[in-house]
């Protein structure tokens, strides 16, 4: 198979690059310290670059990429691990809002004038996209909701929530702006420094409703599984990449600590595991997506085993540059912690590998 880049899929890659490349491991923790966990100008530079845009269709304003095409910008922003939220504020709400027919709202997403985050996760839910917590109720012409939500990513710096509800038994998607009487947030850091946080809602009253159902927000994980995984096997590239320029400089005993046998297979190791995650990256993302249930299974694999491997890379890269490669000091310290958050994304590796094995 030909597995070359086409023109505008190169184009794309090396925009994601080209901007990521300035921010260097200082900008980056600088840009984690803000108030918000992120920079909104940086955030509208991204957007003009058409890489929101990327994942919406055209007919609804986007530049309909594919889904391969937006795997390759994920896996660049991965490979410069960049800071930028682009899979949950990006991706993800442009997705939602397209498919649950919400033009209005996406157009300023796409635009990079809104960011918008989904508010999914409950207590004692794991995983689970179906709503218990919160509860959506008629009022009048709209709906109000009333629970509380977890792990609400970007919850400081985002201007649209996008909150599942239990409505008569049914998942349902709502809109909250960030304005909405009766929306309280509680901000607190994750592992990789951003900002996410819990959110308590009070009769809230909804903007809108999104045209989503349990099925639709299913399909939809699927897809951000995927993209979770290909951020990240950017991520154990540039992770493998810093290691070996580090064990060919790092001396120990007069000899650079790459000569040392027990390293040089511990490393072949990592380059077989990296390898190995792009091509089941690939595979996945070359199913037919016309058969839902064998895309969410393969989603689910893909995102497993590169979850597992990509995470094994990371922590041999932090054991080769010893405990300074856990702090903020350096670039893979930061990649780290970001494999962290991605591979719990839509489910940690076990709860994929459960579904792939009960879906197969």
């Amino acid at each position: 198979m030909n597995f070359d880049l086409s023109e505008e899929q190169q184009m794309f890659v090396d925009s994601a690059l080209r901007f990521a490349a300035p921010v260097d491991v200082e900008a980056r923790r600088r840009l984690r310290l803000s108030p918000t966990g992120y920079d909104r100008a940086r955030w509208q530079s991204l957007a003009e670059l058409g890489l929101i845009a990327l994942a919406a269709g055209e007919e609804a304003g986007g530049m309909g990429g594919s889904v391969v095409d937006v795997a390759l910008v994920a896996e660049a922003i991965g490979k410069a691990n960049a800071p930028d939220p682009l899979l949950e504020h990006g991706i993800l709400p442009a997705l939602l809002l397209e498919r649950g027919g919400a033009h209005g709202a996406l157009e300023g997403v796409l635009a990079g004038t809104t960011i918008a985050t989904l508010a999914w996760t409950e207590r004692g839910q794991r995983y689970s996209l179906k709503p218990k917590g919160v509860k959506a109720e008629s009022a009048g012409d709209g709906f109000v909701l009333s629970g509380e939500k977890t792990m609400v990513l970007g919850a400081l710096i985002a201007d649209l929530f996008i909150v599942t509800a239990d409505l008569g038994g049914e998942t349902a998607c709502f809109l909250v702006p960030k304005d909405t009487s009766g929306l309280d947030v509680r901000a607190y850091r994750l592992a990789d420094g951003s900002i996410a946080g819990e959110i308590k809602l009070t009769r809230a009253p909804a903007a809108a409703r999104l045209s989503l159902d349990a099925a639709s927000l299913a399909a939809i994980a699927a897809d951000m599984r995927l993209y979770a995984a290909a951020e990240m096997v950017g991520l154990g590239q540039r992770l493998l990449d810093d290691t070996l320029a580090y064990v060919k400089e790092r001396e120990q005993f007069g000899v650079a600590i790459g000569s040392f046998q027990a390293l040089q297979h511990r490393l072949v190791d990592c380059y077989a595991r990296a390898e190995q995650s792009r091509s089941m990256l690939y595979r996945a993302a070359l199913t037919d997506r016309t058969d839902p249930a064998k895309w969410q299974r393969a989603a689910a694999g893909a995102k497993a085993f590169i979850g597992e491997n990509v995470d094994a890379v990371a922590r041999e890269a932090v054991q080769m540059h010893g405990g300074m490669g856990i702090t903020d000091e350096l670039a893979i310290g930061h990649a780290l912690k970001r494999v962290l958050v991605l591979a719990r994304l839509f489910g940690d590796v076990d709860t994929a590998l459960a579904e792939y094995a009960i879906a197969a």
